[in-house]
């Protein structure tokens, strides 16, 4: 009987471990009311990296800026790992933002393509990809499609993934992301395009970093100065953002 003492001790310090964090200055008087960790971003990556395995093995430890990692990895050949449960923020977001939210590890679900940032992305990991965004967004976290987005959409300084490969327009009509329509019209005169970046969500801590990351996104390629097409594209995104989040209509006084 003795033995096992030892045993059911470092059994229950397990338990411990494993449950929720007590603080000892208070005393432990539990409610049921409460919920896990809500997820309302998802962002997506590109590993930059020769393989599976060698991802995998980065988000396991640490790249040359430190320890990082990421809910889901997923390889060339449709492969998918989860690395972190979902109710626990991962290290992917680094110091990006998107409108409002600043600490987007805190909120977002990161997934990452086996990708050597150069080369279109096979379509099993693309069909793959999308089984496991309709998992995630069926099962509890309404999260909207205009908040499926890019790292480099988020973090536009450091950050230019997922390659302009990535087949956005694919995503969208699946129903995550944001696209524009076929159809585009001229915005009206006195329309401010990077007030239209920074209603879309887009951080504007440097102009030429967040234009490269918009062409990344919409136009599949990294370079170009503003046009009238981003104009164009940009009056429509704006409009459909709108109708997630429409503005408020001022309260009457009392």
């Amino acid at each position: 009987m003795t033995g096992r003492l030892p045993l059911l001790a470092g059994a229950l310090l397990l338990l411990a471990a494993c449950g929720p964090r007590r603080n000892p200055l208070a005393e432990w008087l539990p409610s049921k009311n409460y919920d896990p960790r809500r997820p309302q971003i998802i962002v997506l990556h590109h590993t930059a990296e020769k393989s599976f395995e060698r991802s995998l093995e980065l988000l396991q430890t640490r790249n040359d800026g430190g320890p990082v990692s990421a809910h889901y990895l997923i390889g060339t050949d449709g492969r998918t790992a989860q690395l972190v449960s979902e109710d626990f923020q991962a290290w992917h977001a680094g110091s990006g933002a998107w409108g409002p939210f600043r600490d987007l590890n805190a909120i977002s679900i990161g997934i990452e393509l086996d990708n050597v940032g150069t080369e279109p992305f096979p379509e099993v990991q693309i069909q793959a990809l999308l089984a496991l965004l309709k998992d995630i967004t069926a099962r509890q976290y309404r999260i909207p499609p205009h908040l499926v987005l890019g790292h480099a959409d988020v973090d536009p300084i450091r950050k230019v993934d997922p390659n302009p490969h990535f087949p956005w327009k694919r995503l969208a009509a699946e129903g995550f992301g944001l696209w524009p329509d076929e159809t585009l019209e001229d915005p009206p005169p006195g329309f401010d395009p990077w007030l239209a970046l920074r209603r879309i969500g887009y951080p504007l801590w440097d102009q030429a970093a967040t234009l490269r990351a918009f062409h990344i996104h919409y136009r599949a390629t990294e370079k170009g100065d503003l046009d009238d097409q981003d104009r164009r594209i940009l009056f429509n995104l704006e409009k459909k953002v709108q109708q997630y989040h429409p503005p408020r209509s001022p309260q009457r006084k009392k």
